[in-house]
């Protein structure tokens, strides 16, 4: 099913509200999601025999600068008998603020191999997952203050009384 096809499916399953953009520019085209439907539109794109993405081969948190203040999440879907892949993107303002983490649907339920993906954006990015089963640091250690992989994070100059380079 072609980029435009699985356009079309989406906003005849959903309503145009599903979709707000599109990325067309690089290498792989990307749809851009509405945050508050991504759990129901990645199951449709799995159960949809016409598309059936049953693999997702990764999630990725991103932090779009400081200056925006929004984070994100791509989702790299590829549909192994039809041979294809899709991109999708979510993404929303947030205050940056540790204690009013940006907040997305875990999409757990749909695919498994998520777990650990937003395990990594939690731990990393500080992007919460609501509904996910089990979410806590997978990288990091439990007492590891910030997101290193914001772009505003500050690096501790020691660690359990180990000196931080």
């Amino acid at each position: 099913m072609s980029f435009e096809e699985v356009k079309l499916l989406l906003t005849e399953k959903f309503g145009a509200e599903v979709i707000v953009g599109e990325e067309t520019g690089g290498m792989q085209p990307a749809l851009l999601i509405n945050p508050d439907q991504i759990a129901a539109v990645c199951l449709e794109l799995r159960n949809n025999p016409n598309t059936y993405f049953d693999f997702l081969s990764s999630i990725t948190g991103v932090d779009y600068g400081v200056e925006s203040g929004r984070f994100g999440v791509v989702y790299h879907l590829a549909s192994i008998p039809f041979q294809t892949q899709l991109t999708i993107k979510i993404s929303k303002e947030n205050s940056r603020d540790l204690n009013d983490l940006p907040e997305f649907q875990s999409i757990t339920s749909v695919y498994r191999t998520a777990d650990w993906h937003e395990r990594e954006a939690y731990d990393l990015i500080g992007i919460f997952f609501e509904g996910h089963p089990d979410l806590r640091r997978i990288l990091l250690p439990d007492d590891w203050e910030g997101f290193p992989l914001r772009k505003d994070y500050k690096n501790a100059e020691f660690y359990k009384g180990i000196r931080i380079d």
